[in-house]
């Protein structure tokens, strides 16, 4: 027999219940939250008004800073949004939205962070055919597919959920909608459901990780050939995206490639990549890129220009 769908709202249990903590969180959050927007909107402002920011790093470097902003949109306001109240609840379609909006920008970074080490590849090991291979036509195409395969994934996502029975348990002890915490509500075993889903979220982290390691090793291969100088100048473009992949993939797989068990540090260890990367980036590739800081520095000196000659 067919277990019918009773859950009509979940009960979101957030970082903490205590009522004092929930307004420090609600603070710093939110001042996390408006440092996100503020980073990540410098950057997409900086490569779309400077004309020495053309090149596909930065072609890529601007999506993701896009999608940073999204992904961290799906779910820092209504966790901000939750600490101020008691008891926070979120509907059974919000949930589902929260889930497919979560990991298909998730995902969608994590194919553009694969992208960027792409290009790095090229741009080290092959220069000569560097603006051939990494053409604007080639790096939209790029792009559309990583799009197609973030949706494949998130559907794929929302679809083995939805067709899990939710028919008493709906407190998540979780400050979003996520699988892992919504596999221990279902009124089913969830074994098969568990192992299609660890499969996909896991599939995509472990092999995108593995292909970043593997350009990598490609690429310092490649730099023996180079002279000391060359190598400092590949390296320096390379440090930045390196610490965005730790930081990302490190907490993401340690969430998405394990059986169907939760832990009291899950939550503390999601903020790290719900909330720190699309933190971080803005600071990792403003700091650790020259071109971008000077493109930053005529940014701000057209700015104040007008204001100078008034």
């Amino acid at each position: 027999m067919q277990l019918k769908n009773n859950v009509t709202e979940f009960i979101l249990l957030g970082l903490t219940q205590d009522p004092v903590r929930k307004k420090i969180v609600f603070v710093i959050f939110l001042i996390f939250y408006l440092g996100i927007l503020l980073g990540n909107t410098l950057i997409i402002v900086t490569i779309k008004t400077s004309s020495a920011l053309g090149s596909p790093m930065y072609f890529f470097l601007f999506h993701l800073s896009v999608y940073d902003a999204c992904f961290s949109t799906s779910i820092a306001p209504r966790m901000i949004a939750d600490a101020l109240l008691k008891n926070a609840t979120i509907s059974f379609s919000e949930c589902m939205i929260q889930v497919f909006t979560f990991h298909f920008f998730g995902s969608l970074e994590i194919f553009i962070l694969v992208l960027m080490a792409v290009d790095r590849y090229v741009a080290i090991c092959k220069p000569l055919h560097y603006t051939t291979i990494m053409s604007h036509r080639v790096c939209g195409v790029l792009m559309s597919l990583a799009w197609l395969g973030s949706c494949v994934h998130s559907s794929a996502q929302i679809f083995l959920v939805l067709s899990l029975p939710f028919c008493g348990p709906n407190v998540i002890d979780h400050y979003f909608c996520d699988l892992q915490p919504l596999l221990k509500l279902a009124c089913a075993d969830t074994y098969v459901t568990n192992f299609l889903l660890v499969s996909n979220s896991g599939a995509i982290c472990t092999v995108s990780f593995l292909m970043l390691v593997l350009s990598y090793a490609l690429i310092l291969h490649c730099l023996r050939n180079h002279s000391a100088e060359g190598r400092k100048k590949a390296l320096s473009t390379c440090i930045s995206h390196i610490i965005a992949v730790v930081l990302f993939f490190g907490p993401c797989i340690f969430i998405y490639t394990r059986p169907a068990t939760t832990f009291s540090m899950d939550k503390m260890i999601a903020v790290f990549y719900t909330i720190g990367t699309p933190l971080f980036n803005p600071l990792i590739y403003t700091l650790g890129n020259a071109e971008v800081k000077n493109a930053l520095r005529m940014l701000w000196s057209k700015k104040l220009m007008p204001d100078d000659k008034r």
